[in-house]
């Protein structure tokens, strides 16, 4: 049972990496977006239970902290989304792994093995194989500036995501309890939406129907994606080291998505970087 959760957090995962690409191919406010997977997020968490043992001030402190974490990086991925294609942005925000691990080395004092650093290695030769190229030619040159600045915003965003899994390190280790926790993040995708869609975009329009359709639909994704990855780690019979690749490579899922339906290109050298990164990730949690 738990190898099907972790299918399942994969395919969620890989349709909701999909979504976000859909939906910011055009120009739509992407903090009212957020604002509305927060909203649907939220209310489907409201059935999830408390533990009345949990340490509520760590729960609170750092479910806003990795709350923010959670709600900037999505945001900076869906910004980064309308500027790169959906394979190359969810490969590098899954590789987020890559910075959890020398965090861990310097905030909790865990160790790095042999297997963590080939991982690291990978992860970053996958991240430089990603890279766009500046051409000779000045209008290719030019055109290329929007998808350097895609590449440099979902590095900034896997950043922001390795910080959210930090936070949930510390937290989970310290009393907080999971499920208000996550609870909290989905009010800080309401609050950080919110802000992202009135200070920055200027955007005020809530009822727009195409980005209500969207941001309900990502909003039902994300609780998926949350629920199987919850309940394939509390199996008795889950192997963490198994499951989390699996569930980590939704980035595959993803990339064929944009190959088929939105016929973005694909060259020897991204093939290569996604091999990279898909066996980073195994040498990182099987480290």
């Amino acid at each position: 049972m738990a190898i099907v959760y972790a299918f399942c957090c994969l395919f969620f995962a890989a349709l909701n990496d999909f979504v976000f690409k859909l939906y910011a191919r055009k120009l739509r406010s992407r903090g009212i977006f957020v604002f509305w997977v927060g909203v649907c997020f939220f209310c489907l968490l409201l059935l999830l239970p408390r533990n009345p043992e949990a340490d509520y001030a760590v729960t609170l402190t750092w479910g806003l902290l990795s709350g923010f974490f959670s709600a900037a990086g999505n945001i900076l991925l869906i910004e980064a989304m309308g500027l790169q294609s959906a394979g190359l942005c969810s490969t590098i925000y899954r590789l987020n792994l890559v910075l959890v691990v020398p965090g861990a080395m310097l905030l909790f004092g865990e160790r790095l093995s042999w297997l963590q650093g080939g991982g690291v290695l990978l992860a970053l030769a996958a991240i430089l194989a990603f890279m766009p190229q500046r051409e000779n030619n000045a209008a290719a040159n030019s055109a290329g500036k929007g998808s350097r600045l895609g590449f440099f915003l979902v590095l900034l965003a896997a950043a922001l995501r390795a910080g959210m899994g930090l936070s949930y390190k510390y937290a989970f280790s310290h009393g907080a309890d999971k499920n208000t926790l996550t609870q909290l993040n989905a009010l800080m995708w309401i609050a950080g939406g919110l802000a992202y869609a009135l200070l920055w975009e200027k955007k005020y329009a809530f009822a727009e129907k195409d980005v209500l359709r969207y941001g309900l639909l990502s909003g039902m994704l994300v609780s998926a994606i949350v629920f199987f990855m919850a309940g394939m780690l509390h199996l008795p019979e889950g192997a963490a080291s198994v499951l989390l690749p699996i569930a980590q490579m939704s980035f595959l899922g993803t990339f064929v998505l944009g190959l088929v339906f939105l016929r973005e290109k694909a060259d020897r050298k991204q093939v290569l970087a996604l091999l990279c990164g898909a066996c980073a990730l195994v040498l990182l949690v099987k480290g």
